[in-house]
């Protein structure tokens, strides 16, 4: 069933507003009669004209709306000075109902242009069916106008313009939940290695779950590509790295570790390099991500480490790629352990937990228990010690001195982390620790 419906008269010229009235007033009356047992929520898209004297187009539209009573509480018009500002509005007000099933009425010569901006701003969560809005007036044809720079060009030219109108909007747009926060360690010099771990805030994702820095995408989620991509070409501005240099690991949740350089494998929790200006990004959240730096021989890595990974032992597993590969010494090693969930909130059946007892019994709390807690932080620093990295290398949450602690538990900061064992939410976002050489 429909859940929303748009109608799109963004290209109409506004000196047919008459007849513009008249089309607007014969499409809700059929979607009220179609729609009395259940009315869909109603977004009618035009243009706000810059520079005249009028504010938009809704202006006219008002006398064609009031007599919609089914649909007065569910009807809004949205103008806009692009398409992209117009639907991305849209988009958010389909996201705060958890609306996922849309109509787009709209003129036949902009079907094409709007699957276009749709393949950009949505996800495969929502689902979109066209219909052509008839523009047929008594006396004549309506002749609808595109907009220059869109249908003129499409599609030649018009998806570089219609990617370079939706990244403006974007980028115009303020940020959320406070300012883009990079937290540093104290034991990685700064004038060997730029690096850090990101917390949620200061980026534009504005759905709850996922607001705001979110740095990951899926097909899955709300949150499309381009809106990721510019919370990374934020974060970039604010770190200092190229985003065209990034690489962010391929987890599988095991101990394979990429070589920069090297054929990349399919999936892998670790990876390294010695190349100058490369960004490696791993990703956290619950999971610990952990950074490597060698300030001897000018290497870095990053790794991604769950409790499966913890147990497999991908930690060690990138430090010795780094050894292998670059010469370095495991001593002159620093780790740091960047934000996770802590021993306070993680739980794990008993059956796993029984693997963490193994490595050390400090590992596990209420052993007895069906779910005991588990302190992946202090496994993960067991096997570094035993692989030979002295501990005053390693900086994790054993550090008491809070102004220098960076490993907080991302279950108990919910305003400064993601996390998925918080509350089980439905999403779990992503939390990225960056390393680049310099």
């Amino acid at each position: 069933m429909v859940e929303a419906v748009l109608i799109d008269l963004f290209s109409l010229p506004a000196n047919l507003q008459n007849n513009i009235q008249g089309l607007l007033c014969d499409t809700l009356e059929t979607i009220e009669k179609c729609s009395s047992i259940h009315a869909p929520f109603v977004f009618v898209m035009c243009c706000q004209r810059q520079g005249s004297e009028r504010k938009g187009e809704q202006e006219f539209l008002l006398p064609a709306l009031g007599g919609f009573q089914n649909l007065k509480t569910r009807l809004e018009v949205v103008p806009a000075l692009t398409t992209a500002a117009a639907l991305y509005t849209i988009k958010q007000r389909l996201d705060e109902k958890d609306l996922s099933i849309i109509k787009v009425i709209l003129p036949t010569l902009r079907k094409d242009l709007m699957k276009t901006y749709i393949d950009h701003l949505f996800t495969a969560v929502y689902q979109f069916e066209f219909e052509d809005l008839q523009v047929v007036s008594d006396s004549e044809n309506l002749q609808i106008s595109e907009p220059q720079g869109e249908g003129q060009t499409f599609p030649s030219q018009g998806m570089a313009l219609i990617q370079s109108e939706i990244q403006m909007h974007l980028e115009s747009l303020p940020s959320l939940n406070g300012e883009l926060t990079i937290l540093r360690s104290s034991l990685i010099p700064d004038d060997t290695f730029l690096h850090g771990f990101t917390t949620r805030t200061g980026g534009i994702s504005y759905i709850p779950a996922l607001s705001s820095c979110n740095l990951f995408s899926s097909s899955k989620r709300r949150d499309p590509q381009v809106v990721v991509k510019e919370n990374l070409r934020r974060l970039a501005n604010a770190a200092g790295f190229n985003t065209e240099a990034f690489h962010r690991l391929k987890i599988d949740h095991a101990n394979a570790v990429c070589i920069m350089g090297k054929t990349e494998p399919d999936s892998y929790d670790g990876i390294v390099t010695d190349q100058k200006g490369v960004t490696l990004a791993a990703p956290g959240a619950d999971c610990i991500p952990v950074l490597f730096a060698d300030p001897v021989r000018k290497a870095c890595g990053a790794a991604h480490s769950g409790w499966k990974g913890t147990l497999l032992g991908v930690s060690m597993a990138t430090i010795n790629a780094m050894v292998s590969e670059y010469g370095c010494n495991v001593k002159d090693i620093l780790v740091v352990l960047g934000p996770s969930v802590g021993p306070c909130c993680y739980r794990l059946p008993h059956e796993s937990a029984k693997e963490f007892h193994k490595i050390h019994p400090k590992c596990v709390r209420l052993f007895d228990s069906a779910s005991p807690y588990i302190d992946i932080r202090r496994a993960t620093r067991i096997l570094l010690e035993r692989g030979g990295v002295p501990p005053e290398n390693i900086q994790d949450d054993s550090i008491t001195d809070q102004n220098q602690n960076i490993t907080f538990c991302t279950a108990c900061h919910p305003d400064k982390f993601y996390s998925h064992f918080r509350g089980l939410a439905s999403y779990q976002s992503k939390t990225e620790t960056v390393s680049l050489t310099l």
